[in-house]
């Protein structure tokens, strides 16, 4: 690879991570192209990338940006995943993967600046995804109005029914 093009990967890396909320480094090798390819077109559907970049390449792009302590893990042959939108699913399909797949080794993780361990990663692939999250939100929102809707229609309810008592008891009369 010519100097020219070691720039432009290192460039395209620099632009992507702007946009990134979790980097992951895992150990991917003994891994077959099959397997590497299918993990690939699972974390694309989640809107992340699964990249095998060399390392020094790798550091000069992580060099000033949130994800620089990944730099203290490039060791041996290591993919990057970039995630740039929700982070519980691609968590999902990489643990599952490391799971099934034992010579896929998750290594670390960046999110929002700090560090993550393989723990922390397979503890975020257990929490619902957003969709869910906001479903039980909303949920809890409309029990909320439902609620007061029932305590507002206590107050004329008990009255009518008073009324209703005072009448029936003045026909009996």
């Amino acid at each position: 690879m010519n100097r020219s093009a070691k720039e432009r990967v290192v460039t395209e890396l620099r632009k992507k991570l702007k946009d990134v909320k979790l980097a992951v480094l895992a150990d991917y090798s003994g891994i077959t192209v099959k397997d590497i390819t299918s993990l690939r077109n699972k974390l694309r559907k989640a809107d992340s990338e699964f990249r095998v970049v060399k390392n020094n390449l790798l550091s000069i792009a992580l060099k000033d940006t949130e994800f620089s302590p990944l730099d203290d893990h490039l060791k041996g042959p290591k993919a990057l995943m970039m995630n740039f939108g929700d982070v519980v699913e691609p968590s999902k399909i990489l643990v599952e993967f490391a799971d099934k797949n034992e010579k896929l080794e998750i290594e670390v993780g960046v999110l929002n600046g700090k560090l993550l361990s393989r723990e922390q990663i397979g503890a975020l692939a257990k929490l619902p995804g957003r969709e869910v999250l906001l479903a039980k939100f909303l949920s809890v929102l409309a029990g909320v109005q439902t609620q007061f809707v029932r305590v507002l229609s206590g107050v004329p309810r008990g009255l009518v029914q008073v009324l209703d008592a005072h009448r029936a008891n003045q026909e009996g009369n």
